[in-house]
């Protein structure tokens, strides 16, 4: 070895102010450009080596200002902007907000109209635990998942199409009951050079018929598909090195932080508004409340995983009853529901009653109320206030994300930078709720 250089490494080495700084913590600036960031996300991350030291969230990427906004527009306009809350969860925030509206105005949604919605509540928790479950493989190096929960999120979007016109901001739950009936028929592929002949017949056998017709279908095929990921990624070595033991939230930091959904029932708290604090038509139908014991990722994982086998179960019995009990789906009140199509034309008082509804929206009573849903990523509520206008005083809205990202600083603290990335997966974060 050269002489002077050995002499200046003794020198270095010697030197403890030196040596200090050469150990000293970094910062790191992780997303909001990260493709496992999940939107906007920005986490500034003080590391020492791989380990995390300290975590901070920066959350004012994408301010909506839906709160705001719903205070400039009558009850009815807001509909919308619920959806582009979280964008993979969009029936369910509509269904907190119009619970909201139909507490003051003291009204209650025909019985079809319950079940309708609690059948397609649940499709969109199978929507959103495929997105999640695609998306967080792929944050994790598995990237064939994501073909298959695509394929099958596919055919549930086409019955939100179906029923709404819309494949995400469906705008379909109102006040008083639901847009319109479930359709009588289901849309089919169209003929082209990669579908023709005998694979486009096989490809739309199941669309022949109603959407019940479909939706049964789906429910006998899907459980199978469920088995599909499990084989994938359940006894996946890989898979349960990045996430058995990582992320672990004890039962006293999952209450401590407010959190719901996965997150708190992973940490063994059996707490589900849909059995605690029944709405909708959940206290008819039979389903079972998966739990962890671990706290884990791995054991959140399990628990959507088992959650869709029994929102399919659960929407399997909405099917059966709305077939055996036909009836209105929506208030006849014209004051708060629009007259039907062929009515409006013919009669000029339901004309008026139409132009007035979409023209000024009805009045509520003063009052305020706070209404939830057990959405599938927690508790979403809704807590309005009435001045008795026909525009809400005041909406504040509770997401279940922003809870949860206020404790990943806690959470992550001397895990390693790769299991951040397991973390923001498994909060299930969209960014339109959190930074409304």
């Amino acid at each position: 070895m050269n002489e002077s250089v050995r002499q200046s490494g003794q020198a270095f080495a010697s030197n403890p102010a030196e040596r200090q700084q050469e150990i000293r913590n970094f910062t790191v600036n992780f997303g909001p450009q990260h493709p496992a960031a999940h939107g906007v996300l920005r986490l500034i991350l003080e590391m020492d080596g791989e380990i995390v030291m300290r975590a901070d969230p920066h959350i004012g990427l994408l301010h909506r200002g839906t709160e705001k906004l719903a205070e400039s527009k009558t009850f009815n306009q807001s509909i919308g902007y619920m959806d582009r809350l979280d964008y993979v969860s969009m029936m369910c925030n509509e269904h907190a907000y119009v619970r909201a509206i139909e507490a003051l105005l003291g009204i209650e949604a025909p019985e079809r109209a319950q079940w309708i919605r609690t059948m397609f509540d649940e499709i969109t928790r199978i929507l959103n635990h495929l997105m999640w479950l695609g998306s967080n493989a792929l944050d994790l190096g598995a990237m064939g998942l994501m073909l298959y929960t695509f394929r099958d999120r596919e055919e549930l979007m086409d019955a939100y199409e179906a029923v709404s016109g819309a494949r995400m901001h469906a705008a379909y739950y109102r006040p008083g009951g639901v847009y319109r009936d479930l359709p009588d028929h289901m849309p089919k592929y169209k003929e082209s050079p990669w579908r023709k002949g005998a694979k486009l017949k096989q490809m739309n056998a199941a669309r022949e018929g109603t959407m019940l017709d479909f939706l049964e279908w789906f429910t006998q095929v899907f459980p199978g598909r469920v088995d599909e990921y499990e084989t994938l990624l359940t006894d996946n070595r890989i898979w349960k090195q990045r996430t058995v033991d990582i992320g672990i939230v004890s039962p006293e930091m999952a209450k401590a932080w407010g959190m719901t959904g996965a997150m708190l029932r992973g940490s063994g708290i059996e707490w589900d508004l849909r059995k605690k604090q029944p709405y909708a038509r959940y206290d008819r139908v039979e389903f079972d409340v998966p739990i962890g014991s671990n706290g884990d990722c791995y054991d959140r994982y399990l628990i959507r995983i088992q959650e869709m086998r029994q929102s399919n179960r659960i929407i399997r019995q909405c099917i059966d009853w709305l077939r055996a009990n036909p009836g209105p789906v929506i208030v006849e009140d014209l004051k708060v529901a629009p007259p039907r199509r062929e009515q409006m034309k013919r009669d000029m008082e339901a004309l008026i009653h139409h132009f007035k509804l979409f023209s000024e929206g009805y009045c509520v009573p003063v009052g305020e109320t706070y209404q939830a849903v057990e959405a599938p990523k927690g508790e979403f509520g809704c807590y309005l206030v009435s001045d008795g206008a026909n525009k809400p005083f005041r909406v504040h809205l509770r997401a279940p994300g922003f809870a949860h990202l206020s404790s990943i600083d806690a959470v992550v603290r001397g895990y390693m930078l790769a299991d951040v990335v397991a973390m923001i997966g498994t909060y299930d974060l969209v960014f339109g709720e959190v930074d409304r």
